[in-house]
């Protein structure tokens, strides 16, 4: 973790803190202006400090996360959870399935694949 600088890139250290895969991919969600420093729509370049509040629209969602230590080198999951504190929502909860088999049931009949369809609204 770089100890010795006070002050960071957002894209490395959202690189750093695995919210986005690389850093092209930060660099472009800063662009299409997906990432904000305490509620401040940001570049790429722009510099985070320590006590920050970081809101980025992440694959996984919309994330909030306070600086807590900086790192510009992407790494392991552990230690990118020790660089901020999550005030991220929950996520939305998953949409239950309609049409679920039972195990071992086999392959459905040419009758259950209408019916299925019928449910489906096909």
């Amino acid at each position: 973790m770089g100890a010795l600088a006070e002050q960071i890139r957002i894209d490395r250290w959202l690189t750093a803190t695995r919210v986005f895969k690389s850093r092209t991919l930060a660099q472009a969600a800063c662009e299409a202006g997906h990432v904000r420093i305490n509620d401040v729509q940001v570049r790429a370049s722009q510099l985070v400090k320590i006590g920050d509040e970081v809101r980025a629209f992440a694959p996984r969602g919309v994330v909030i996360f306070v600086v807590k230590g900086l790192a510009d080198k992407r790494l392991s999951a552990a230690l990118a959870q020790l660089l901020y504190d999550d005030h991220s929502p929950p996520p939305p909860p998953k949409e239950e399935r309609v049409a679920v088999r039972e195990r071992g049931a086999g392959r459905p009949t040419k009758a259950d694949q209408r019916a299925i369809s019928r449910l489906r609204g096909r």
